[in-house]
């Protein structure tokens, strides 16, 4: 006789904050585990940016804020054809870029910085993306999270976490971090995962937030991670879940 279908459970009873407060430090053993599930869901997963070069990929992580991939990676084939090199950039005045980009949102903003990120290259760095955090930082429109960016997936330094809408969220939710602010949840990350595994775990964190970690409606019945999450949002769930776990 066939086994009886089970029915999915619905998300159980939030549990009892600990004593120490409603976050605590993971556990190293379940830590491990998720980046045991993360490498074998998404072996291999990288930036989804389309780039030739550093400078090009410096300039689509800026056009990415607040923008699709997808989107970004429509328009900067037709800007890097019109504009091959940081140098025809930096001749440009941003009003001269507008019209491009406007698609991907904030184009005004994004000009300005393009443009400036253009100059400065050329100006102090030889016209070559520069190859540490402190250099990158003081390169118009690079913040830490695209500076990240460029570090690990272009020159693979391991020098930090990105910390994008995805992993900002999937971070809370699987309790790796207790802050809400883009730089605490880095430094928390950077103390709970190896450095050896910074680059693959952003790529991979966002690769699971856009195909099963959504930002409503997360599909938890599918998801590789279900019985360590104890997210407050979870849509189905075989665990107790935390209702301080929460995006």
């Amino acid at each position: 006789m066939p086994a009886p279908k089970t029915k999915p459970r619905k998300p159980a009873k939030p549990s009892k904050p600990s004593k120490q407060g409603k976050f605590t430090r993971p556990d190293p053993k379940r830590v491990a585990e998720i980046l045991k599930r993360l490498d074998a869901t998404y072996p291999g997963a990288t930036c989804a940016l389309t780039y030739r070069t550093s400078w090009e990929l410096l300039v689509a992580t800026i056009l990415s804020a607040q923008c699709t991939d997808a989107r970004v990676n429509m328009v900067t084939p037709v800007i890097f054809k019109k504009y091959p090199t940081p140098q025809h950039f930096a001749a440009l005045k941003p009003e001269e870029l507008e019209p491009d980009i406007r698609s991907t949102g904030f184009f005004r903003n994004k000009s300005k910085s393009i443009v400036g990120a253009a100059r400065k290259i050329v100006e102090d760095f030889g016209g070559k993306v520069p190859e540490t955090m402190d250099e990158l930082l003081t390169v118009p429109g690079a913040a830490r999270k695209t500076a990240n960016v460029v570090l690990g997936t272009w020159f693979k330094k391991a020098v930090g976490v990105v910390v994008d809408t995805h992993v900002h969220r999937i971070s809370r939710r699987l309790e790796l971090t207790g802050n809400d602010d883009p730089k605490s949840i880095e430094q928390d990350l950077m103390q709970v995962i190896p450095q050896s595994k910074w680059i693959d775990f952003s790529h991979q964190v966002i690769h699971h937030g856009r195909a099963l970690c959504l930002a409503r409606k997360p599909r938890c019945a599918d998801c590789p991670l279900e019985n360590i999450c104890h997210a407050a949002d979870k849509t189905w769930s075989t665990v107790d879940v935390h209702k301080w776990a929460r995006p």
